[in-house]
């Protein structure tokens, strides 16, 4: 455990992704009081600096309004009593208002991807420290899409819970009755085993509750329609038989991402008898649409004046002038306003729940559109709106939420999906999320089959596990099958860590291909296989020379700092063969 913490980064990663950091010797501390047999043992994960961490001060995004918290949130306490290690508190949008990321003057992060992109907010630097493998996963919080627009802007994996499933003792109020707690991780696997330890009723928070709904075996998919194809002169394709989409959807002008969730629905559609899924057709969503609309442009607003007014009036001049414009559209608002707002939420509330009597998951895009940071200068409020409009209805209406990567548009930019349930769906949303993501087909971007049952699953090795390495073995007794030797995209750097083993950490410049095998495992050894992951590898995404993913093994960045770079070698083999020199 030692020798993990002592290669944790001590200086601060990319610009506005930290806000504070534990030292080399608090984190010793921390790695000294872990059972090697918990659960999350050596896990490193960062926390979104508007929910307490005790020995760090709690700002968010507001230095006036900082202080230093003398225990920690109900759900950091869980995670750290599971073995997991705290490194620090990260950037948000002021308050947790914004979608952006683009609100903070602690800096504003740019998403992994580069190009000037948002990072997405408010719970930006936590995506991007988990994106960009700093740490193995990291806490948000989700009240508008908060823990799901910048899991998406960052091709990363967002849990939005159940309101109430994990405990928000010890974060500061966005909307108290709305606000959940969001996990991050760089795949479904990761995200959910933080999940089952981070969730649990806490009686000294009021909003905490329990709730099981019962197994699903096959669930019944709706996915949404209404792609405008006019932009491009093409024409509408007819739904398959019985396969009824209904509109709504728009993706401002952006035909990248409206293509990207068009190929969602033709590789869901055609994959739904692998799945044990059913396909409803004619789900409406206008309801959903309304009642998201209720929370920025609703009485909803001046629930944020509940717990921040005060602050506020006695500081105006220490929030930023976005985040003061935002809150003090509360003030508009009467009480009669709220009164109306609800009966109208109710009604929304009422036909939502007529949609849950007829499908399980609801498919949709996490956003229309993606923005870069000149692009939300020039319109901070408006853009804002467009990127919740998949999002803002899911707390309002008691949902559940998991969003995972959908791969790339032409342009390079990131695509995503989320999918809803009702309260308390939770364990089948990640069951489906992590069916769609965690069986690859390495001719498809996002290594998702199109069409046929896909009995396995193929992963991709660089070290150890290659062809006449020492651990190579654990494939073949698992019935894995050698399909191909090819390289990774150039964005990779190779390290030989302390242990003598390979570590492969992905760059956004200065990276190289780096030789790769592809071995195809059966389903039923899966599982298996992956449990054997040691830290400090996990997980993740493998972009090939051809543009495919794969999972592969990824190594978690602060375990390479002080390792030997070895990526001119090219691959582990053949820094092997010429004796390591």
């Amino acid at each position: 455990m030692d020798a993990i913490v002592d290669a944790v980064l001590a200086e601060s990663g990319p610009d506005g992704v930290w806000i504070s950091r534990f030292s080399a010797a608090e984190l010793h501390e921390q790695a000294r009081r872990i059972d090697p047999a918990a659960p999350l043992a050596g896990v490193t994960f960062a926390v979104k600096d508007n929910i307490d961490v005790a020995g760090l001060p709690t700002t968010a995004a507001c230095p006036d309004f900082a202080y230093t918290p003398e225990a920690d949130a109900a759900v950091v306490r869980r995670l750290r009593a599971a073995g997991a290690i705290v490194v620090g508190k990260t950037n948000l949008d002021q308050f947790a208002t914004g979608l952006t990321g683009a609100r903070s003057p602690y800096g504003a992060p740019e998403s992994v991807f580069g190009g000037g992109l948002i990072s997405g907010g408010s719970s930006s630097g936590s995506a991007v420290a988990v994106a960009d493998g700093s740490v193995g996963f990291s806490l948000g919080t989700d009240t508008a899409g908060s823990g799901r627009v910048p899991a998406a802007l960052n091709g990363i994996v967002g849990i939005k819970p159940t309101r109430g499933l994990i405990s928000t003792l010890g974060v500061v109020p966005a909307c108290r009755s709305l606000d959940c707690v969001s996990i991050f991780g760089r795949d479904v696997a990761t995200a959910a085993r933080v999940m089952r330890v981070a969730r649990g009723r806490e009686y000294a928070d009021p909003w905490s509750r329990n709730g099981q709904r019962p197994a699903v075996t096959r669930p019944r998919i709706g996915l949404p329609a209404g792609l405008d194809w006019s932009r491009d002169g093409r024409r509408p394709v007819a739904p398959r038989p019985g396969i009824g989409l209904p509109a709504g959807l728009d993706f401002f002008g952006d035909s990248g991402q409206e293509k990207a969730f068009t190929r969602f629905t033709d590789e869901i559609t055609a994959r739904a008898g692998q799945l044990g899924a059913e396909m409803v057709g004619g789900v409406a969503i206008e309801a959903l649409l309304e009642a998201g609309d209720l929370l920025y442009r609703g009485p909803w607003v001046a629930e944020r004046l509940a717990d921040l007014g005060d602050f506020l009036a006695a500081h105006p001049a220490s929030v930023l002038p976005v985040t003061r414009q935002v809150l003090a559209g509360g003030l508009a608002f009467t009480a009669a306003d709220a009164f109306r707002a609800q009966h109208r939420l109710r009604e929304l509330w009422a036909a939502a729940e007529r949609m849950w009597e007829r499908i399980d998951v609801l498919a949709l895009p996490t956003v229309g559109t993606t923005f870069t940071h000149a692009e939300i200068a020039a319109d901070p409020i408006g853009r804002n709106l467009l990127l919740g409009r998949y999002t803002q209805f899911a707390n309002l209406l008691d949902m559940a939420a998991v969003t995972i990567p959908n791969g790339f548009t032409g342009d390079g930019r990131p695509a995503s999906v989320t999918l809803f349930g009702p309260a308390f769906s939770d364990d089948l949303l990640m069951e489906l999320a992590g069916a769609l993501t965690a069986e690859p087909d390495t001719g498809t971007k996002g290594n998702r089959s199109r069409g046929g049952r896909v009995d396995g699953m193929t992963v991709g090795v660089v070290g150890l596990h290659l062809s006449g390495e020492p651990r190579n073995g654990e494939l073949r007794e698992r019935g894995g099958t050698l399909q191909s030797v090819t390289r990774t995209a150039p964005c990779y750097r190779m390290y030989e860590l302390p242990s003598g083993a390979p570590g492969l950490v992905r760059v956004t410049d200065g990276g190289a291909a780096i030789e790769i095998e592809l071995w195809r495992l059966p389903a039923a050894q899966v599982g298996g296989f992956l449990a054997g992951i040691p830290a400090p590898l996990s997980l993740g995404r493998l972009v090939l020379e051809d543009g495919a993913e794969v999972t592969g093994f990824l190594c978690e960045a602060y375990a390479v700092r002080g390792a030997r770079d070895i990526t001119a070698s090219g691959g582990w083999r053949n820094h092997r063969s010429k004796g390591s020199d």
